[in-house]
C-alpha cells in the first residue's frame, strides 16, 4: 500500500521533514521527542528519497496559530512550487494545532500531488478517504490542544483563587516551600522599598520620587537571574522601577491574579499577540487583600493609585495633573460651570509668570468658541486667603509635627545608609575569608580572589566617605533647625506662604488636600468671577472676585488718577502735576511715586494733550495769581472772593491751582468788593446763618 502511493514522480522531488516542539522547555528537556523527529530523515531515505530537507526553524514555537512559524511558511511555499514529494512529521499535531493551517496544507498538497507521511502511514490528500482521515487527525489535534489548555487554565484559576499561584515575586518578597509569600529578611531591602512609599507620600509624584533618589544617590534593589538562580543587584532607579513598586498590589499585602491580558490581532494577514495589556482593578480575576504582610496597607495603596491616576496629564476627564512648578495655584482644580470641562492654564507676562485660566475643551474638540477665560492672579489670591484662613488655627501644631517629621526623615536616611555600610563591610569580610581559604600555591585562584577583595575594600572606603559626609551634614542640619524659629514662622503663616522661596508644588499639594475642585463661571456684565469651592470635607463655599475688563491688568493706573491728570494737564505742566499727585498720596499702577516722565507716559497712553499756555489764554482761563494781577489786588483777596462765593472758580483737587474765567472778573459784585478794597475800607462781612442776633422789634 505504501509503495503504491509513493510513485517515481514523488521521488523526483524533495522530502521535507518538519520538526517542531511547542516550548523552549520541551526543546531543552524532551530530547527523546527531538531524536524521534530527526530520525524521520532516515525513514525518508529508506523510502527512496535522495534529497531530504529538514525544517527545524519552529523548535520552541506553538502550533496553535497564534505565533508566526517561519519553518511552516517555508514548507508551504515549497509545496506551492511543487518542490515537495512528501511531508514527513511525527504526527499531525507537529504540523499544526489549528484547522486553519492544517486544511491549508492539505488543500495545497492535494493540488500539487504531495504526500503527507507520519508514523502511522502514508496519506495522499488527493484521495477522498485519505483526505477524510487527515481531516479527522487535524480536528482531533486541535481538540486535544483545547482540552489541555482548558485543564491548565482551570487548574491555574483554582490555585490562584487560593492565593498560591506565583510566577515570579517582586523584589522584597520571597516564596516559601509551602507557596506562601513572605517579606525579604534583608533589612536593607526592606528599608529601601519602604522609603519609596514614604517619599511618594511626601512628594506626591513618581517623577519627584525618582529625582529624589537619584539626587541623593540612594540605590534600590533589583532582581538578577544567573546560573545560581535569583540574585539581588543594587543600582540607582529608573522611572519604571519606581512605577512598578508603587503600582504592584503585592507590596500592599494583596494577592492579585489577572492584572494583564493577552490579545491576538491580525497584522498583515498574520496573527500577532500582544501581552501585558493592563486590566482595570475591578476586572481582575482574583484579588485577595490582606493575603500576606506588606509594606503598606490596602487603603494606602488605593489612595496611591488614585493620586497616580490624577497626576496623568490629559488622560482622564477628571484628571488634575501632578503639582508642578508653574505659578498657577489652581491648575487642575478649576472646572467650567457651563460645560463641565477642566480649565486649561496658559502663562503670559515678561517672564511667563502670569497665569490665565480658560475653558478650551469645546474649541479643541468641536471647533466652537471657548466658554470662559479670565486672569488667574485675582482668583488665586482669593483662594489663598480662604485656605490660609482654614489652616491658620492649626499652623503651630503643623510646625511641631514638621519638626518631628524632619527628625524622623533624617533618622530614616541614616538607617538606610548604615545598612548599606554594614552590607559592603560584610561583602569585604566574605571576600577576605575566601582569599584566606585558598592555598597560596594556587596563584591563579588566589590572584583573582585578591582582586575581588581589593575591590570590596574600595567599595567600603567609598561608602565610609559617604557616611562621613552624611554625618557632617546632619550636624549642620541640627544646628540650623530651631524649634522656636518654626513656631515663630507658624505664627506668621501668610508671610511664609508668600515667601518667594516657598515651593509652589508644596503650596499646590496643600490646596489640593483641602479642596476637591472649584466650579467657576464668569459674569461679564458685572465683571465678576463666581467660584463655588468644594472642600474636601464636603462643605461648599462661594467666592466672588472682581474681573478686570478688557485692557485692564494688575498694573493699570487707577481711573480716578487718570481723570485727575486729564483735568490738571489743561492748566499745569507735567512736573507740577507729578508734585500734586504725590502730595495727594496717589501712586502709579506699579505702586511707584510720580515723576514728570511717568506723567508723560500716562498722557501718551490715554491720549491726553500736553499743557498749552497759549490755549489757556485763548479760552480766557486765569490762575489765582493772574486774576489778582488783573484786579490789582493781592492773591489773598481773590482767595476770599472764592471762599465767599462772590467769584466763581474751580479747583480740581486739593493742592491744585484755581482756574477762573476772565469774564467772571467783570461781575458787579466782584467789582464792588474790589472797589472797597481799593478805597481802604473793610470788605462787608458775609452774614453767618448760625450767628444768633437780637432783633429790636422783638423786644
Amino acid at each position: 500500500m505504501i509503495a503504491a502511493k509513493i510513485t517515481p514522480k514523488h521521488l523526483t522531488r524533495s522530502a521535507y521533514v518538519y520538526i517542531r516542539q511547542s516550548t523552549l522547555g520541551q526543546v531543552q528537556e524532551n530530547l527523546e521527542s527531538q531524536r524521534r523527529q530527526y530520525e524521520l530523515a532516515d525513514q525518508a531515505r529508506s523510502l527512496g528519497w535522495s534529497r531530504v530537507e529538514v525544517v527545524d526553524e519552529d523548535l520552541g514555537r506553538s502550533g496553535s496559530g497564534r505565533v508566526v512559524r517561519p519553518g511552516f511558511q517555508r514548507l508551504v511555499s515549497a509545496v506551492c512550487l511543487e518542490e515537495v514529494g512528501g511531508v514527513f512529521a511525527l504526527e499531525a499535531s507537529r504540523l499544526a494545532r489549528n484547522n486553519r493551517d492544517w486544511y491549508q496544507l492539505i488543500d495545497l498538497c492535494g493540488l500539487t500531488s504531495t504526500l503527507i507521511i507520519d508514523a502511522e502511514g502514508v496519506y495522499d490528500p488527493h484521495h477522498f478517504n485519505d483526505r477524510l482521515l487527515l481531516g479527522l487527525k487535524g480536528t482531533m489535534s486541535e481538540w486535544e490542544l483545547g482540552v489541555m489548555r482548558q485543564r491548565s487554565l482551570v487548574a491555574l484559576r483554582e490555585k490562584a483563587e487560593r492565593g498560591e499561584l506565583y510566577s515570579t515575586l517582586p523584589i522584597g518578597f520571597l516564596r516559601t516551600w509551602d507557596d506562601r509569600c513572605e517579606l525579604e529578611p534583608d533589612l536593607r531591602i526592606q528599608k529601601s522599598i519602604g522609603l519609596v512609599f514614604e517619599k511618594f507620600e511626601e512628594l506626591g509624584s513618581i517623577r519627584q520620587v525618582l529625582l529624589w533618589f537619584r539626587q541623593e544617590g540612594v540605590e534600590l534593589p533589583g532582581v538578577r537571574y544567573g546560573p545560581f538562580g535569583r540574585g539581588v543587584v543594587w543600582k540607582l532607579p529608573v522611572y519604571s522601577t519606581v512605577h512598578k513598586i508603587l503600582t504592584n498590589p503585592t507590596y500592599a499585602g494583596a494577592y492579585a491574579y489577572g492584572r494583564t491580558r493577552t490579545e491576538t490581532a491580525i497584522v498583515d494577514g498574520q496573527p500577532r499577540r500582544r501581552q501585558g495589556i493592563p486590566v482595570a482593578r475591578d476586572e481582575w480575576a482574583v484579588l485577595i487583600p490582606e493575603h500576606h504582610e506588606g509594606y503598606i496597607g490596602w487603603d494606602q495603596y488605593r489612595a496611591n493609585q488614585k493620586r497616580i491616576a490624577e497626576n496623568a496629564q490629559m488622560k482622564r476627564l477628571a484628571s488634575r495633573g501632578a503639582p508642578r512648578r508653574g505659578r498657577s495655584l489652581l491648575a487642575g482644580l478649576l472646572r467650567c460651570r457651563r460645560c463641565g470641562r477642566r480649565l486649561h492654564v496658559t502663562y503670559s507676562g515678561a517672564n511667563g509668570r502670569v497665569p490665565r485660566y480658560g475653558c478650551r475643551g469645546a474649541a479643541v474638540n468641536h471647533g466652537t468658541g471657548s466658554c470662559i477665560s479670565f486672569g488667574g492672579l485675582a482668583a488665586d489670591r482669593a483662594v489663598e486667603d480662604a485656605v490660609l484662613a482654614a489652616i491658620q488655627p492649626g499652623a503651630i501644631e503643623a510646625a511641631i509635627r514638621a519638626a518631628e517629621h524632619a527628625k524622623a526623615d533624617r533618622k530614616r536616611d541614616r538607617d538606610v545608609l548604615a545598612l548599606k555600610l554594614e552590607q559592603v563591610r560584610y561583602e569585604a569580610e566574605r571576600a577576605r575569608r575566601q582569599y584566606d581559604a585558598t592555598e597560596p600555591e594556587n596563584r591563579l585562584v588566589a590572584a583573582e580572589l585578591e582582586r575581588r577583595w581589593n575591590r570590596a575594600l574600595e567599595v567600603v572606603a567609598e561608602v565610609e566617605r559617604e557616611w562621613m559626609v552624611f554625618e557632617t551634614g546632619e550636624r549642620q542640619k541640627d544646628e540650623r533647625i530651631d524649634r522656636a524659629a518654626l513656631l515663630e514662622l507658624a505664627e506668621d503663616l501668610p508671610g511664609v506662604w508668600h515667601d518667594p522661596q516657598c515651593d509652589m508644588r508644596l503650596k499646590k499639594r496643600i490646596v489640593r488636600t483641602l479642596i476637591d475642585e472649584i466650579l467657576v463661571d464668569v459674569d461679564d456684565e458685572a465683571a465678576r468671577i463666581r467660584m463655588v469651592v468644594r472642600w474636601a470635607g464636603g462643605q461648599h463655599a462661594q467666592l466672588s472676585v472682581r474681573k478686570r475688563r478688557k485692557g485692564q491688568h494688575r498694573y493699570t493706573t487707577d481711573r480716578k488718577v487718570v481723570e485727575i491728570v486729564r483735568d490738571l494737564a489743561a492748566m499745569l505742566p507735567d512736573g507740577q502735576i507729578a508734585r500734586i499727585l504725590n502730595r495727594l498720596g496717589l501712586k502709579t499702577g506699579r505702586n511707584n511715586s510720580w515723576i514728570a516722565s511717568r506723567v508723560i507716559s500716562l498722557r501718551h497712553y490715554h491720549g491726553i494733550p500736553v499743557y498749552d499756555p497759549v490755549a489757556c489764554k485763548r479760552e480766557g482761563l486765569l490762575t489765582l495769581e493772574e486774576a489778582a494781577a488783573s484786579l490789582d489786588v493781592s492773591p489773598s483777596v481773590v482767595r476770599r472772593l472764592l471762599q465767599k462765593g462772590i467769584l466763581l472758580g474751580r479747583q480740581v483737587v486739593p493742592y491744585a491751582p484755581w482756574t477762573i474765567q476772565a469774564a467772571d472778573l467783570d461781575d458787579p459784585a466782584v467789582q464792588e468788593y474790589v472797589g472797597r478794597v481799593h478805597a481802604g475800607r473793610k470788605a462787608p462781612r458775609t452774614p453767618d446763618p448760625d450767628q444768633v442776633t437780637i432783633d429790636p422789634a422783638d423786644t
